[in-house]
């Protein structure tokens, strides 16, 4: 499992329409619960935001 903070992550976007910023990912009822009560501390989705990932790949 990956770590790290939602602003880091590839899939916490912003809205502009809404002004607010959201994640991409739809958890079902079990990893809801499990990440609303705290007892998972690691986000399985997490991928680093790495913008520089595409032009490193590409040198």
């Amino acid at each position: 499992m990956a770590t790290g903070s939602c602003d880091a992550c590839v899939n916490y976007v912003y809205d502009e329409d809404c002004e607010y910023y959201y994640c991409l990912v739809n958890l079902d009822e079990d990893e809801m619960y499990r990440f609303l009560s705290g007892t998972q501390r690691e986000c399985p989705y997490f991928r680093p935001d790495d913008e520089y990932a595409v032009v490193r790949h590409q040198m």
